[in-house]
């Protein structure tokens, strides 16, 4: 029997810069505005942020200089700056946003605390999940201002009742939510995990609740402007202060300017408390911002 030649030696690899060597570099980062989730620069980004607030005023400004609304529907920014003013030298502007700013913290931070440890065990485990998310789906599609009547029963009329709408407006939503972040956790850590030996309190706390924590921050961020829209609604319980109380008093006497302004302050300290759970999330997961 003929025997086979033997192999041929295998070459050894090419060095980094010797002719024939293939050098495996990264692709370069995709840029460009029209780019699919492309990275744009810093400055690109504070730039088109700003036209998009920008833009809107200037349209604003323009109609209203235009002449052809009647100022009691639409008042031009001038008179929604004096205003302003107005409001904050006579009539206690800063007074009615500490109030409000209380309400929906209180409100928001009872339904976070309530919601987290609810929404870790409804995604965690089927049992809980088939006992609480049915009834968590009944309630969160009732309106909150029905339950008004319910609540100046049942707590009165005092701050607590305020507290109360914003949080049956905010927390079943919330618990929804964080279910559905503890849920995404990958089977796999799970299981690898409970191959290691941890415990079932482990799994929850060190894995699930560990891998879920950026996805929960996001939550937070996404229900607290969910907390502010329930601010009118919450102000109308017996109040006599606070922005949702002033835009419904000035709705009542038409005082449009006055309306655009509690509207205008609600959006800016929305806008605020959103850039700093950016901020907080930025700090927390700064990994998941690394430029790959």
């Amino acid at each position: 029997m003929s025997q086979l030649p033997p192999p041929a030696p295998i070459p050894p690899p090419a060095r980094a810069g010797a002719p024939g060597a293939v050098v495996s570099a990264r692709p370069p980062r995709r840029t460009g505005f029209w780019t699919v989730r492309a990275g744009i620069s810093r400055r690109a980004y504070w730039a088109l942020a700003l036209t998009g607030l920008i833009t809107p005023l200037l349209m604003w400004a323009a109609l209203a200089a235009w002449g052809g609304m009647d100022p009691t529907f639409l008042p031009s920014p001038t008179a929604v700056l004096t205003k302003t003013w107005e409001w904050a030298t006579e009539t206690g502007l800063l007074e009615d946003m500490g109030i409000s700013v209380y309400r929906v913290v209180a409100g928001f931070v009872l339904s976070a605390v309530i919601a987290l440890p609810l929404g870790l065990l409804i995604g965690s485990f089927r049992s809980v999940q088939a006992l609480l998310e049915p009834l968590t789906d009944l309630i969160r599609y009732m309106p909150a201002v029905a339950f008004i009547p319910l609540v100046m029963l049942w707590v009165g009329i005092e701050e607590s009742s305020k507290i109360s709408i914003i949080f049956i407006g905010t927390f079943f939503q919330m618990v929804l939510m964080m279910a559905e972040d503890v849920r995404r956790v990958p089977l796999a850590q799970i299981e690898a995990a409970q191959t290691l030996g941890a415990q079932k309190g482990e799994t929850i706390n060190l894995v699930i609740f560990q891998a879920a924590k950026p996805a929960l921050l996001d939550t937070l961020r996404v229900t607290m402007g969910w907390a502010w829209t329930y601010l009118v609604v919450a102000e109308l319980v017996a109040a006599n202060s606070g922005l949702g109380y002033s835009i419904l008093k000035a709705q009542r006497f038409l005082q449009t300017d006055k309306i655009f302004v509690g509207i205008i302050l609600i959006g800016l300290i929305g806008l605020v408390m959103d850039q700093l759970f950016r901020l907080a999330h930025r700090k927390a997961f700064p990994w998941l911002y690394l430029k790959s």
